[in-house]
């Protein structure tokens, strides 16, 4: 469930203030009337995102318990890390201009007199956070019991809503940027945990090498399949038998990838 309450929160968060820095320009400017549009490139972008979630969920699950199975589980797990990372440091460097971008190209939409425009640049832009969420959601999905994923989602999307009104209420009294990196960090670690999760399932079919020796045996300690095992696995990459070469992937990539931010946050720029 924290997996996919951190997702939700900081999905929601990041696509609410886009919606919102989106219809407050168009106020800002006298475009009332199409806000409409706006709100039509939403519910394009969800049902898209929605309909490519269900899809790749079903198929995936019409091999459970293939070898074929694993392998896309794994590549899933691959490409949700390489994307949540990639997004983590992205939102850092463009935090401070992604106002300006957005309002600019809400410009060239208006000046070519296209309303379709208008429902594309949604659609895209919070499309983007919408498919960024399915991948997330499809490599949690293999590990965590529907209710969980439920609960989860529909307590990080309350969180990040309630965040965006707060933000717009508040004003500058919100602290965004502290908000964005701590769910960066979180998105990190949980970042780690899918590479490791991946590298045990290429490692289980033969297609990564040093699947041995075997760091540890914690099973009859702390199984994987309890209530804390479950939390620690999603999160935070635990194994009950770990191979070297799965922790010290885990590690060095934790390492690089923390180091690497956090320094950029004590240097870059605050988020808006």
């Amino acid at each position: 469930m924290l997996p996919t309450l951190v997702i939700f929160a900081r999905e929601s968060l990041e696509g609410s203030m886009i919606v919102a820095i989106l219809l407050s320009y168009l106020d800002k400017i006298g475009q009332q009337p199409m806000r409409r549009q706006i709100w039509l490139g939403v519910a394009f972008a969800l049902a898209c995102d929605l309909a490519l979630g269900v899809i790749i969920f079903s198929t995936i699950h019409h091999y459970a318990g293939t070898r074929l199975q694993t392998i896309l589980e794994g590549g899933t797990y691959f490409l949700a890390a390489i994307i949540l990372t990639s997004m983590s440091f992205w939102m850092k460097n463009q935090s401070r201009g992604i106002k300006k971008h957005l309002e600019h190209d809400v410009d060239m939409a208006l000046q070519r007199g296209s309303r379709l425009g208008l429902v594309t640049l949604t659609a895209v832009t919070v499309g983007r956070e919408g498919l960024e969420t399915v991948v997330f959601m499809l490599a949690i999905a293999f590990q965590t019991h529907l209710p969980s994923l439920v609960l989860g989602a529909v307590l990080g999307l309350s969180i990040g809503l309630g965040i965006s009104d707060a933000i717009y209420r508040m004003g500058r009294r919100v602290p965004l940027g502290t908000f964005f990196n701590l769910f960066g960090v979180l998105l990190l670690i949980f970042g780690a945990a899918l590479l490791a999760d991946g590298i045990e399932d290429y490692q289980s079919i033969g297609w990564l090498p040093w699947s041995h020796p075997i760091l540890w045996y914690s099973g009859h300690w702390l199984s994987e399949q309890s209530a804390i095992g479950d939390v620690l696995h999603t999160f935070f990459g635990y194994a009950s038998q770990p191979s070297v070469f799965q922790m010290a992937s885990y590690a060095l990539f934790l390492a690089l990838t923390l180091t690497y931010y956090l320094r950029r946050h004590k240097k870059g720029p605050r988020p808006q």
